[in-house]
């Protein structure tokens, strides 16, 4: 089964995420929020729509746009509406 890791500690994980370029997206259910914190950030993808980014704090260190997701996704990538997807560091296991 899928799963996040950063500085020890486990994400998130689902036999349910759903892969897009290469990156697995959890489902949301899926991810341990005690470790998630909005962030301000925000960018386009010119064919999923805007990405929404969380910092992910673990043990007092904190991992600053380490996941993101998409609250309003386009037609074309709505399967993925608020699932998270993780880079800078994270690790997703399988």
């Amino acid at each position: 089964m899928p799963k996040a890791v950063w500085n020890g500690e486990v994400l998130a994980e689902s036999d349910e995420t759903i892969v897009v370029e290469g990156n697995h997206y959890f489902p949301p259910e899926s991810i341990n929020r005690d470790y998630f914190v909005d962030s301000k950030n925000h960018t386009r993808c010119y064919w999923k729509g805007n990405a929404s980014y969380y910092d992910v704090v673990v043990n007092g260190d904190s991992n600053s746009d380490a996941a993101w997701y998409y609250p309003d996704p386009s037609q074309a990538a709505h399967e993925i509406k608020d699932y998270v997807a993780f880079w800078r560091g994270v690790t997703v296991e399988s």
